[in-house]
């Protein structure tokens, strides 16, 4: 199971911090990734990482601004958002990948959580 948190309302030029906590012991055997979806649109990749944290992936739209990060200790994965956009709003989800793929592609991972709102004011 994976729980979502830290989203809010912030203005234009803010951060947050996401937070996704995994239950369960396997938490090390995911890759995880963010993924968010504004109203009428698709869903969409924002950033990955592998079971180690060693290697992370981003969307282009979040590359410089962005940082995904990992605790295995506390079975968390984390998204720092930083100098955030009105187009950053957005429902936030977190997703758990089993197979060992730095993968932005929706349909491969396995796992998701509920979502957590983001709203970036301008």
């Amino acid at each position: 199971q994976l729980q979502a948190s830290g989203g809010g309302l912030v203005q234009a030029g803010g951060s947050l911090r996401l937070s996704c906590a995994a239950s369960g012991r396997t938490f090390t055997t995911y890759y995880m990734g963010w993924f968010r979806q504004a109203p009428e649109k698709d869903r969409e990749f924002v950033a990955a990482i592998s079971r180690s944290g060693y290697s992370r992936n981003y969307a282009d739209s979040v590359k410089g601004r962005f940082t995904i990060s990992r605790d295995n200790a506390k079975n968390t994965v984390y998204l720092q958002m930083n100098t955030l956009k009105p187009e950053d709003t957005a429902v936030y989800y977190c997703a758990a990948e089993i197979r060992g793929r730095l993968t932005g592609s929706i349909g491969e991972y396995d796992y998701w959580g509920q979502g957590t709102q983001v709203t970036v004011s301008s």
